[in-house]
């Protein structure tokens, strides 16, 4: 969030700093069991941008089908705005949208939103306040079915905002869009997330979580198996060593007190090192012998890090 924004509307005070809760969620499809979400146990802060992120079938449209209302879980409670998930009073702070938005083609993008403001109780006049904040003011008098993929998101969007929620739950916003139709969702979901409004959002797109969200939970088989700030999940940096020879490099390196881990991949050194301490690990290198021709930092990306889970998951299961 960004210090200093002007509060909005929506900005209300609350008994609790989570928005959402959730103790054991789970859901079962079908008579076999099968298991979509198991024992998920969420929170979300209010104010910040939360993306849940994880690959398709990973459960994220189940959890928030039921955050919503749209779909009973098998056992396990939620809570969101301090209310059980679904009720009427838990639904009224809520803008949402789930799955690809529907809307009637032949209708404007004005004319959908009016029929969806009428439906909800919503004064008229929001309609053309949301069409300006999803910047498609100057399109919304024409029919949805003409609208590119980065418009239809963008007018699912303005839908989910007419209430002017406290909470704004979206699911795969960036679904089918071209790049540069992320980019302009990036944009806007970071305008949304400013203020005391929180975002919750799901994604498998990693590198848009990674420069969207403000703290992110990584789901896999319905279970959230990691969850922080983006610089908690990635750790501290890593110092990437090109020496010669390979193994004398290893070896020293290896026997250093303050390392915390070293491989080799591909013909270079990754050393689990704070950075602060290139200087040294080049000094060591350096008098005994070996030739260093390039130290940079690295630092893990989200994708790399789910990926790493994943694979740690499995191991664990294994």
């Amino acid at each position: 969030m960004q210090e200093g924004s002007k509060m909005s509307p929506i900005d209300r005070q609350s008994g609790s700093d989570f928005v959402i809760e959730t103790a054991g969620l789970t859901k079962r499809y079908g008579k076999r069991g099968v298991l979509a979400v198991d024992d998920l146990c969420l929170r979300v802060r209010r104010g910040e941008v939360y993306g849940l992120v994880g690959p398709n079938g990973a459960g994220k449209t189940t959890a928030m089908r039921m955050l919503v209302g749209l779909m009973r879980p098998t056992s396990g409670t939620a809570r969101v705005l301090g209310r059980p998930a679904g009720t009427s009073g838990s639904l009224t702070g809520v803008g949402a949208m789930i799955e690809a938005p529907d809307f009637y083609p032949f209708l404007t993008g004005r004319d959908n939103l009016r029929v969806m403001a009428e439906h909800a109780d919503v004064a008229p006049e929001r309609v053309g306040a949301v069409l300006a904040q999803v910047e498609l003011t100057s399109r919304a008098d024409d029919r949805f079915g003409t609208y590119s993929m980065g418009m239809k998101q963008r007018l699912g969007v303005a839908a989910a905002l007419l209430k002017d929620p406290e909470l704004l739950i979206l699911d795969e916003p960036t679904t089918g869009l071209d790049p540069a139709g992320i980019a302009e969702m990036r944009v806007l979901l970071r305008r949304l997330g400013q203020g005391m409004r929180t975002v919750l959002l799901s994604s498998h797109l990693m590198t848009e979580v990674e420069q969207t969200c403000d703290r992110v939970g990584v789901i896999r088989r319905g279970r959230i198996v990691a969850e922080g700030t983006l610089s908690e999940l990635r750790g501290r940096a890593e110092l990437q060593v090109r020496a010669l020879p390979l193994e004398r490099a290893l070896q020293i390196v290896s026997a250093l007190a303050y390392v915390d881990g070293v491989r080799s991949d591909d013909g270079m050194l990754v050393i689990r090192v704070g950075t602060d301490r290139a200087g040294e690990i080049n000094r060591a290198l350096v008098t005994n012998g070996v030739d260093v021709t390039e130290l940079t930092p690295v630092h893990p990306s989200l994708e790399g890090v789910f990926l790493r889970l994943v694979r740690e998951d499995e191991e664990s299961d294994g």
